[in-house]
């Protein structure tokens, strides 16, 4: 095939990261009800001396630090997204984001375990009536706050495979999940303390709370840092490729690399073996659109 000039062979590498996502509104969103919350809880810690509700407040302060670095990672993909110096677009901004978040929640388990251990070596007093009404408030806030980041778009729904997720929305959501869980354990332990003197269970809850939060990190670890590091896409993907490329019978992929560059979006380099005068253009229109593949190069060869 050839080409009359450059442009015809030259295309953009924004691959939609130019537009707002549904996550970066929701995420400003929570991070405006938690900023709020934030400021209510440590202003009337302070005016009634009250430590409880002073460090509820500071806790809602690390998640809003947190949720910060989540909206600035969209915000960062989008505006970045003609730069050139990306050279394939800021998709994997997005993982950043989420990866920096599943780091935050480790370390946030990590205090919360540190806390719980030393209140169960030397228990401290609680002011219970007062603990549970900002528990109860917190909880209601958080509610709100996952149900905002868990709202499904319509292809978020039919999306399964393990790299076509928005991490850093996930990541946000694991925040105000792990809020959430924290302000359920807490009015658990504080009734029970309350009603039955058993003290030991609000920090006891605590290192509960941080476990599931840690299973929580390790999972979002996992899955951004296989994206960061360029890890070959699923299996069933690849399978998916070569069964479009090999469907004339005379074809036979020899390499084949795939990885994630951004939410939804593959790069794909596939090298052919045939005997066939096929060019990588007539390849190209084999692969489906739904296979999410925006940047493929393909280079064919004769059998020696």
């Amino acid at each position: 095939m050839q080409y009359d000039n450059l442009e015809e062979l030259q295309h953009s590498h924004t691959f939609g990261q130019d537009k707002k996502r549904p996550g970066e509104l929701r995420t400003f969103i929570v991070i405006g009800i938690t900023a709020t919350m934030m400021v209510v809880e440590i202003t009337a810690g302070i005016l009634f001396s009250s430590m409880a509700l002073l460090a509820d407040g500071l806790h809602m302060a690390s998640h809003a630090a947190a949720l910060s670095i989540n909206a600035f990672a969209y915000v960062y993909a989008r505006r970045n997204a003609h730069n050139p110096a990306f050279s394939f677009g800021t998709g994997k901004v997005n993982a950043l984001g989420g990866f920096s978040g599943a780091v935050l929640l480790a370390v946030f388990a990590l205090l919360m375990v540190w806390e719980s251990s030393s209140r169960l070596i030397e228990p401290v007093d609680i002011i219970f009536n007062q603990a549970i009404l900002v528990a109860v408030i917190g909880l209601i806030v958080n509610g709100i706050s996952v149900f905002i980041l868990g709202v499904k778009d319509d292809h978020q729904e039919h999306d399964d495979h393990d790299h076509h997720h928005d991490h850093n929305l996930k990541s946000a959501y694991l925040h105000v999940v792990t809020d959430a869980l924290t302000s359920v354990l807490a009015i658990v332990a504080l009734l029970t303390a309350k009603y039955f003197g058993l003290v030991w269970m609000d920090p006891l809850m605590g290192i509960v709370g941080a476990i599931l939060i840690t299973r929580w990190s390790i999972g979002l670890l996992k899955s951004t840092s296989a994206i960061l590091l360029d890890k070959q896409a699923s299996k069933s993907l690849q399978e998916k490729i070569k069964l479009q490329i090999e469907s004339d019978g005379e074809s036979q992929v020899a390499d084949l690399h795939v990885w994630s560059i951004g939410p939804n979006i593959h790069a794909s380099i596939i090298s052919v073996l045939t005997n066939q005068e096929i060019t990588s253009e007539e390849y190209k229109d084999r692969l489906p659109t739904e296979l999410g593949l925006e940047h493929v190069s393909i280079e064919v060869n004769k059998p020696k």
